[in-house]
């Protein structure tokens, strides 16, 4: 130690007290994206079970799919995606019924 160094007097000031708040463990847009998939999930298992052709199944996922990603770019996904789900479900069944119809119509044409 040195020889010419003097010792310090500390003196403390009254205690600082600050409030702590507990944050969340995950946050807001995690509870949104949840409830987005629990959504998204109720609606596609009742249009699934109403879907006259199982062979839709896959179709109907990926619109739903769509459907939840183009709703999570909005302000208000929980609210938007019931419609665009709509919408795109209605889009895979008239492409289908379409796509019954030229089927339909190549065989006819084939056996004449």
């Amino acid at each position: 130690m040195r020889e010419n160094a003097r010792p310090v007097l500390t003196r403390f000031g009254p205690d600082t007290r600050f409030e702590l708040r507990p944050t969340p463990p995950f946050p807001f847009r995690t509870i949104q994206e949840n409830a987005l998939e629990r959504l998204k999930n109720r609606l596609l298992r009742d249009t699934l079970f109403e879907l006259p052709d199982a062979r839709l199944n896959a179709d109907v996922r990926r619109a739903a799919n769509e459907a939840a990603a183009v709703a999570w770019e909005t302000r208000y996904p929980l609210l938007v995606f019931p419609a665009l789900f709509e919408e795109k479900t209605r889009n895979v069944l008239r492409h289908a019924e379409r796509q019954v119809s030229i089927r339909r119509r190549s065989l006819e044409l084939l056996t004449v």
